[in-house]
């Protein structure tokens, strides 16, 4: 069995991949797009892989879309895993359309929930008021919010939403989630749907976008969205910049109903340069970081790892998607 993955993540999982026993041809791709096998250059037309493993180390080279019009070529590949956990950019609709099995990540997740409790946490807690009384030698109490008494309403329950969900549990918080199907896995205290939304953001004081980018959720977070949200909310968005209306987003701001808008996405990435987003002062904008954890690639090596014995033995395959995913 051919196996396509890059040279950097062979490089750094070769060893595991000796120890399955296996019989496994391994080709490589480098970051100029060449191909190889055992060190020996080869020609795109002589690699036929049944599995291509698109990992993290694909994320800043330029061979991707090329590694898409092979994955694509008829009778070659049957199962691509790939880093993303929203598969709304790239080709995947069409990976799916060509019969071939699809299973995404969910290595992003840890790393994405920690990023959601620091940054929640910063803002419920008076840092600067304590550093400031610190340096002023003022020795006065600085009462904050505790998480026990909130209630976080998240939208979208894969493995990024059920990590939040289980962080913001374990300090007490009220957990509402929105998601397609009625089983929380033991983390939400309420379960509830896109049609729910108009009943549980009046009671939401952390709202965490979480969900896939489709037809059914893009601007989901409209003008009637922010007509709902609770004073003094906070609202995150860990998912996709195309979930967000940002002219209602905006005018929910300037109109002082949030407490801030913590934005790791945007649409476009990065804003433009002359968006408000960059300067608003309730607004708190980073560069798609949140996944960069130092747990992420191992988490995807794992993920990888597995279902490859899966794949092997004719198992079912962890985070495999079909055509509900795109809405």
């Amino acid at each position: 069995m051919e196996i396509l993955l890059h040279k950097l993540t062979y490089e750094r999982v070769r060893g595991r991949l000796d120890a399955l026993g296996l019989d496994l041809q391994v080709t490589c791709v480098d970051a100029d797009g060449a191909y190889s096998r055992n060190g020996v250059g080869v020609e795109p037309e002589d690699v036929h892989p049944e599995v291509f493993w698109l990992s993290l180390d694909f994320f800043d080279t330029r061979q991707v879309s090329d590694s898409f019009d092979m994955v694509l070529r008829p009778g070659t590949v049957k199962w691509m895993q790939t880093f993303n956990a929203g598969l709304d950019r790239g080709r995947y609709r069409e990976v799916l359309d060509a019969g071939v099995r699809l299973t995404n990540s969910s290595a992003q997740a840890v790393a994405i929930s920690e990023y959601v409790m620091a940054q929640v946490l910063n803002l419920l807690h008076p840092f600067e008021a304590q550093q400031q009384a610190q340096s002023e030698r003022a020795w006065v109490a600085t009462p904050f919010s505790e998480l026990s008494q909130s209630t976080w309403l998240t939208i979208g329950f894969g493995p990024i939403g059920q990590a939040v969900a289980a962080r913001a549990r374990s300090f007490g918080a009220h957990i509402l989630a929105v998601r397609r199907g009625a089983d929380s896995l033991g983390l939400a205290d309420e379960v509830g749907r896109l049609d729910d939304l108009p009943a549980f953001l009046p009671r939401a004081d952390v709202i965490v976008l979480a969900c896939a980018l489709n037809d059914a959720t893009r601007h989901v977070a409209n003008t009637e969205f922010f007509k709902h949200v609770k004073q003094d909310a906070i609202l995150l968005n860990v998912a996709r910049g195309g979930l967000v209306d940002d002219a209602a987003l905006l005018a929910c701001l300037d109109a002082g109903r949030l407490k801030k808008a913590v934005l790791d996405v945007s649409a476009p990435e990065p804003p433009d340069p002359d968006s408000p987003y960059w300067s608003h002062p309730r607004v708190r904008l980073t560069a798609h970081t949140s996944w960069f954890g130092d747990g992420t690639i191992p988490r995807g090596d794992d993920l990888f790892f597995d279902n490859l014995v899966r794949y092997v033995r004719g198992e079912p395959l962890d985070m495999e998607v079909g055509p509900s995913h795109f809405g």
